[in-house]
């Protein structure tokens, strides 16, 4: 249904246009009553034309505008359009999606940007650095810089900061009327109102800013001192009067430490007898210069207390994480096992988790790499670590488990998020291992005379989460004397030096083919290797390592 929201004193009021006619105006009986002495008793209407509706002026004394335009017969209203009736402003909303409207603007805030030219530029003011250009009146721009310093001190809410700044400027400059301060918002890349002052109770509390001045004051980053009459209403009548400078204005960027705007700040006043001056403008600028590194300091301040937060609980997810590894491997006569889990960040997406089968019998291991790294992939890996512990209580087929966790993460998966998987069950009196691989790379088998065997890549299933009730093949093969079993992630394969050489499978082969000694011994070494090869190269992804043997 569309509505007309009325925007007075902070509140937004919608009202449902849901009749043929609905009339603004002072009058009770209207519809949409404005309490204001500046609106008609029966002021403007809207008409409902099948399904267009119509904005009509009912001969008011102030006029009724549309989007800054006085309007002189029915007009069509799109969504969006604002309304003013003498000081009061609306908004009319057609109920249906519209355009996005950036988080910072508030909507009932008065201020006219307009596009027509009826300013004068008297003066500008060219910006000299965070306080302006001090050798012009420096006893007042000092105590006015000292001002903005004190009233802001202490200050880290941006939402309360820049009222503040409003605030402190009305008592350095007692002639102004009005004023706002717009800021740039990063979503649209529009400069937005964000703060609103007027000093008369009961006068209209609009601030008008040309569209000119606000793109010269940007682009150039000096300030404007300008003046208009012809654009206030209640001077269109009385040619004497509009011809004269009625309304005096100064805006002024607020620059940040790079030099680029941030935002504006604008003052008016209608004060024939107080008009602002070229002094006026220069104490401005000294004094946008120290609100804007205030609001900038408050910024970064509260961004790092933001930053602080979240590593806080980073490490709490970390604990977590670390939780979910299994404490100790299990210990199985004839064999040895080790493990090791290295994030590149705080967390990861590796995974890997070790447990006893068959009353003991069975050694199980459970070893997976997710897709991407940091807090998303860390999330994955404790669903499938989950989901792995819950599976494996009720089915120890290793074919049969790793369909089922694959229906369980393709019934949760997250677009992009898979994981590559091995499940491996050895048989403690035959050694049989039987072992389904899911898109991981194949385990590498180093014999007793140090031959290399690997599984060949038709073996090699899709991913788990990809594909729902997908076949996995069963491989089996019988762990002789000797051999030692190696799963890795692709952060060894791929970890880098400063020339960008990878360490690549080929060096994991031979590194596994000369190696000796116990998993331990062997998984430590090869993780010392990875270093060595990175050379300091901060590590780009988890690196996690599992090694089994068969005693010799």
């Amino acid at each position: 249904m569309p509505t007309l929201v009325l925007l007075q004193e902070g509140n937004a009021t919608p009202y449902s246009l849901d009749g043929e006619v609905t009339v603004l105006g002072r009058a009770p009986e209207c519809q949409i009553q404005l309490d204001s002495n500046m609106v008609s008793r029966r002021h403007a209407q809207v008409i409902r034309e099948g399904g267009t509706f119509y904005l009509e002026d009912l001969g008011s004394g102030n006029g009724t505008f549309l989007n800054g335009k006085r309007i002189a017969g029915k007009t069509p209203l799109k969504a969006d359009d604002r309304l003013k009736l003498g000081p009061i402003l609306l908004r009319y909303e057609t109920g249906a999606p519209s355009r996005k409207r950036p988080a910072a603007l508030d909507q009932t805030m008065n201020v006219e940007i307009s596009g027509e030219d009826t300013v004068t530029i008297v003066e500008s003011a060219e910006s000299s650095g965070g306080f302006g250009g001090l050798e012009v009146r420096p006893e007042a721009k000092l105590r006015a810089v000292i001002e903005i310093t004190r009233s802001l001190a202490g200050t880290v809410d941006l939402q309360k900061i820049v009222p503040l700044i409003l605030d402190t400027l009305f008592s350095i400059f007692p002639q102004a009327d009005r004023g706002c301060v717009l800021l740039n918002d990063p979503e649209s890349g529009q400069m937005v109102p964000v703060a609103q002052k007027h000093r008369r109770a009961g006068a209209d509390e609009t601030v008008k800013l040309s569209r000119t001045i606000l793109n010269k004051v940007l682009k150039e980053r000096s300030g404007i001192l300008s003046a208009d009459a012809s654009s206030d209403s209640r001077f269109e009548a009385a040619a004497s009067i509009s011809s004269l400078t009625i309304r005096s204005m100064m805006c002024v960027p607020l620059l940040q430490l790079d030099g680029e705007p941030m935002g504006v700040i604008n003052l008016d006043t209608q004060d024939v007898l107080s008009r602002f001056t070229k002094d006026d403008l220069d104490l401005l600028m000294a004094v946008a210069g120290q609100a804007a590194l205030s609001y900038e300091s408050a910024r970064l301040l509260t961004s790092h207390m933001e930053k602080q937060k979240q590593d806080s609980e980073i490490a709490i997810a970390k604990n977590v994480q670390q939780a979910l590894l299994p404490k100790a491997l299990p210990q199985v006569a004839g064999y040895d096992v080790f493990a090791s889990y290295d994030s590149a960040l705080a967390v990861g997406g590796d995974y890997y988790d070790a447990m006893l089968l068959d009353g003991g019998k069975k050694l199980c291991l459970s070893f997976g790499d997710v897709a991407g790294k940091g807090i998303p992939a860390s999330l994955v890996m404790s669903r499938i670590s989950s989901v792995v512990q819950s599976t494996l209580q009720h089915v120890e087929d290793v074919g049969e488990a790793v369909t089922a966790i694959n229906n369980h993460m393709c019934a949760s998966a997250v677009e992009g998020r898979f994981v590559t998987y091995i499940l491996a069950t050895v048989d403690a009196q035959s050694h049989e291992m039987r072992l389904v691989i899911a898109g991981h790379m194949s385990p590498m088998i180093r014999k007793p005379d140090g031959s290399i065997e690997e599984f060949d890549e038709e073996s090699v299933g899709v991913p788990v989460g990809v594909l729902e009730d997908y076949p996995y093949d069963v491989l089996s093969r019988t762990i002789q004397r000797g051999e030692t079993v190696l799963f890795y992630t692709d952060g060894v394969s791929e970890a880098m030096n400063p020339k960008g050489d990878l360490y690549g499978e080929k060096r994991v082969r031979e590194f596994l083919r000369n190696s000796k000694g116990s998993a331990a011994e062997i998984g430590k070494a090869l993780l010392a290797d990875v270093r060595t090869h990175a050379s300091g190269r901060a590590q780009n992804d988890d690196i996690t390592i599992m090694v089994f043997g068969r005693n010799g």
